[in-house]
């Protein structure tokens, strides 16, 4: 599971499609609706939120804007009804982390793509999320 503190516009389709089908898993997790998942690390932002299917469910509306800019067809009907919720930190540190991580991804599955990134050097980050200074999230894998 992999929920992106970068903005969906630089996933290629492959991510984009994985990001939505994992975010929705991550919301029945967070609704209690699945018993795999329950301690993830990747949950674990999203659990410290006031509300945290309201904060996954603004991430998952993130992932329909840029499926729609795309023309792809992803099933709003499917995000949680709630309220906007505030932006989340993340540092900066977990958002090069993850343009690494996802360059690699697209080394291997789509160097086209990677190459029309080439001249992007600060990554933005998801709607949802707000940057601040830091290292990678203590809850982040690296190995």
């Amino acid at each position: 599971m992999r929920l992106w503190t970068l903005h969906p516009q630089y996933l290629d389709a492959k991510g984009l499609v994985a990001a939505w089908r994992e975010a929705l898993l991550a919301q029945k997790v967070l609704q209690g609706a699945t018993r795999g998942y329950r301690n993830h690390p990747q949950l674990t932002r999203f659990k410290a939120q006031p509300e945290p299917v309201a904060a996954l469910a603004e991430f998952l509306r993130g992932l329909v804007a840029e499926a729609r800019r795309r023309d792809y067809e992803f099933d709003a009907t499917k995000i949680a009804a709630s309220a906007p919720v505030a932006r989340i930190p993340a540092t900066r540190g977990q958002l090069q982390f993850e343009w690494e991580h996802l360059r690699r991804k697209l080394a291997q599955r789509d160097p086209a793509r990677l190459a029309g990134l080439s001249k992007v050097e600060k990554p933005q980050p998801h709607p949802l999320f707000r940057i601040v200074p830091g290292a990678v999230e203590s809850w982040e894998i690296t190995d």
